[in-house]
């Protein structure tokens, strides 16, 4: 990540504290970060072959990515000011817009990867509803922001574990 972590200007408590909003924009981003890497090499276990479609949107994927060390930098600063916390949500709406589309480039042409049509309707069910929830969190953001960005955080843990129910059976 780019954002760099600062050290307090005081050997205390008081002043750890008072670098939370960095802390916790650090490790949310992080976790973000981690997270999107494992669902991405997830879904390239479905992969049967390199197509361009498939390179462009894992190329807008990694651009949207690259967007939100600049976004965490911001909500950092300002402290989870509204306006950067809505940019910070809107950074991880066009990052799910564009793991939806890769995800669909993946796992929406082959009917010999073994996912069934039920774990492609859940699937995209999920990405659905979690975009759709980020965008909620986006206007929320400009007159609660913190509670916009607990909302991101949580929501961004339901992609943590990859495995959509049946997938697991799925052969590693």
């Amino acid at each position: 990540m780019v954002l760099q972590l600062r050290t307090p200007d005081h050997p205390t408590f008081q002043a750890l504290f008072d670098e939370w909003p960095t802390i916790v924009s650090y490790a949310v981003s992080y976790m973000l970060i981690a997270i999107m890497w494992l669902n991405h090499h997830f879904l390239l276990r479905f992969a049967t072959d390199t197509t361009p479609r498939l390179v462009l949107w894992t190329f807008v994927h990694m651009f949207a990515a690259s967007l939100v060390p600049f976004a965490t930098a911001w909500i950092a600063v300002t402290r989870l000011a509204p306006v950067p916390t809505f940019v910070y949500a809107a950074v991880i709406v066009f990052v799910n817009l564009a793991y939806h589309a890769f995800a669909h480039a993946v796992i929406g042409r082959n009917p010999e990867d073994g996912v069934t049509p039920a774990m492609r309707r859940r699937a995209l069910a999920r990405s659905v509803a979690t975009i759709a929830v980020f965008a909620v969190a986006m206007i929320l953001a400009l007159w609660l922001p913190i509670a916009a960005f607990a909302l991101v955080t949580c929501v961004v843990l339901t992609y943590a574990h990859p495995n959509m129910p049946g997938w697991a059976k799925l052969p590693v």
